[in-house]
């Protein structure tokens, strides 16, 4: 089985769940990257994966995406290009990556493409069952059941985490389970500057996309005149939005060919660079976490 990592959700609930009072001797903070840490050993250990990604942000607000809709995250732009991050995680992050190197588990990303979008790829070429640890909810587009593929939700915590698949998503949303993307661009989706079609909640969007199954087939309903089917004044509304329903899936559909090296994603048994894993142990007073890894792995 296959597991795929949004290390940026991870690190940035990890920053954000362990105290940032721990630091490493040079009393530089490193709360963030021993949660990581300790997250993957829980992950490993609880549901065996015999192969591991960590995937990355190469841009986190990529210009396709910003071409489509301009507020694409436009609410968490430090300056620039440069996403608001919390200071004391800013350095952390390089010290995330040099110990996943370090450890020997596959480190992804693509330019020009999100976290979210290496995983879909992934995904689109994995031959078998797929596990995808998140606190994102864009990604329940990739549930699966016929594969498998889940999304292990980490919104209650790594040690609580909510199995996502399409029952799930029926049940929650009340839409067919592989539905979400087309629900999620009728409903919009504030936290990352998407406004959604107006005056359309997140119950309209669920009745629309169940009566007509996709966006396009509704699309297709609402340029016939078809009229059956359309809550009160649903019609209007969804005129009124076709620039943005034209422009909105390209924003929200995670990519499936994102260009990616060929990696061996094995999940190893023992450290790629083990002289390099103990200078980053020592370093960053981080031999506690990284020992209990070290431990799962092994075994």
């Amino acid at each position: 089985m296959l597991m795929l990592l949004d290390t940026p959700s991870l690190y940035f609930r990890a920053f954000f769940g362990v105290p940032e009072s721990i630091k490493g001797p040079d009393g530089s903070p490193v709360n963030a990257v021993r949660g990581l840490i300790d997250m993957i050993a829980t992950l490993v250990r609880q549901h065996s994966p015999t192969e591991l990604a960590a995937t990355m942000d190469a841009d986190w607000r990529p210009a396709f995406r910003v071409q489509a809709i301009p507020t694409y995250k436009a609410h968490r732009v430090a300056h620039g290009d440069t996403e608001e991050v919390p200071e004391a995680l800013v350095p952390q992050i390089a010290v995330i990556q040099d110990v996943l190197d370090a450890l020997g588990i596959a480190r992804l990303e693509s330019p020009g493409y999100e976290a979210d979008d290496v995983i879909g790829t992934l995904t689109h070429r994995a031959p078998g069952a797929v596990d995808i640890v998140t606190g994102d909810r864009d990604l329940f587009q990739l549930v699966d059941d016929a594969r498998p593929v889940r999304v292990l939700y980490t919104a209650r915590g790594i040690r609580n985490l909510q199995i996502v698949d399409e029952a799930f998503v029926t049940a929650k949303y009340g839409i067919p389970g592989r539905s979400y993307a087309d629900f999620a661009t009728l409903r919009g989706d504030p936290s990352d500057g998407l406004p959604g079609v107006a005056g359309v909640g997140e119950k309209t969007a669920a009745a629309l996309i169940t009566r007509f199954g996709s966006l396009d087939a509704l699309l297709q309903a609402l340029d016939a005149g078809v009229t059956a089917g359309f809550p009160a004044g649903a019609r209007t509304k969804l005129d009124a939005a076709r620039d943005y329903l034209s422009a909105a899936p390209a924003v929200v559909k995670v990519a499936h060919d994102a260009p990616l090296p060929d990696t061996d994603l094995t999940l190893p048994a023992k450290p790629r660079d083990p002289e390099a894993l103990v200078a980053l142990a020592d370093r960053h007073g981080i031999d506690g976490p990284l020992n209990r890894l070290l431990d799962v792995l092994s075994r």
